[in-house]
């Protein structure tokens, strides 16, 4: 079993993803960057915590948009 994420963690990242669809990736050190510069969240567990949740939404976002590979 994984860890559960609180509301407003989702929250926040959601609202992030739908603002500023083009800037977020799956890659966690840049989503962290992101966050820092995007919001005034003053607290770094939760922003590392939205980053991650970023990501992992990210990835699966452009993981469903990406073309399949041959077989």
């Amino acid at each position: 079993m994984g860890k559960v994420r609180t509301e407003q963690v989702k929250r926040i990242a959601r609202e992030l993803l739908e603002r500023y669809p083009g800037k977020f990736t799956a890659d966690f050190e840049n989503n962290k960057k992101l966050v820092d510069a995007l919001t005034n969240i003053s607290s770094t567990k939760l922003r590392n915590r939205v980053a991650g949740y970023t990501a992992r939404l990210a990835s699966m976002i452009h993981g469903s948009e990406a073309p399949e590979a041959e077989e």
